[in-house]
């Protein structure tokens, strides 16, 4: 459904993008912010289901401002290399990116972010810098962010599972934004929205996630809100 794209970022950087759009007018505009493994088939799998759902939606190739077109492997390597990598692009960069490809889709209408593991922190910092309505997908790096204001709605997602944001991290989230909706998924883990892989995969708590955040899109990017 997608296509590949350049896309031109702050300090005159161009990385890659992809980018799927709906069949008829959209109804917004989405970017998508990646995990740590890069914008692969799963990445460019939630764009083009967003684009189904009737929106504009880009996923920014971070790792291009390092490495063109690197997609990782879910294993311990592609784990590493991940950390390693993300740290070097940093999240003040990764927001840059989230602002330039928003820019790309401006035509589409109100724009929204949804991030997952790291992209669910960039998610974040994007609702507090930039003014994006955005949803966060079990974001560890969050807790160090939550004493920043919001200016715009927020919404976050966590597996119950998850040991890498324990119970109290999701209760300092509740506290910080009292009012932003937050879904803890009983049994499911990190990165239970990843469907290509079992090992994390929980269809239930994927599924309930996925309408809960059309919601939450639909009623913030409307043409009329």
């Amino acid at each position: 459904m997608g296509e590949r794209i350049n896309l031109n970022t702050a300090g005159m950087h161009c990385i890659g993008a992809y980018l799927a759009k709906p069949r008829g007018e959209p109804q917004g505009g989405i970017v998508v912010v990646q995990e740590i493994f890069g914008v692969n088939a799963h990445m460019r799998g939630v764009v083009d289901g967003f684009a189904a759902a009737g929106y504009t939606a880009i996923a920014p190739a971070f790792f291009d401002f390092v490495e063109q077109d690197l997609e990782l492997r879910y294993d311990d390597a592609g784990m590493g290399k991940g950390r390693d990598l993300v740290n070097e692009i940093g999240l003040d960069r990764a927001v840059e990116a989230v602002a330039s490809a928003a820019e790309s889709i401006r035509s589409s209408g109100r724009t929204g972010v949804v991030g997952y593991c790291w992209g669910g922190t960039v998610a974040l910092l994007a609702a507090q810098r930039l003014g994006f309505p955005a949803v966060s997908y079990y974001g560890a790096r969050n807790v160090s962010f939550l004493g920043q204001s919001l200016q715009a709605p927020v919404m976050f997602h966590f597996g119950a599972a998850d040991p890498s944001i324990p119970p109290e991290a999701i209760e300092k989230h509740r506290k910080a934004y009292p009012d932003a909706p937050l879904y803890v998924y009983e049994g499911a883990g990190h990165a239970f929205n990843r469907d290509v892989d079992p090992a994390h995969y929980d269809e239930a708590a994927a599924t309930l996630a996925r309408q809960r955040t059309l919601d939450f899109f639909a009623t913030h990017l409307a043409r009329s809100a």
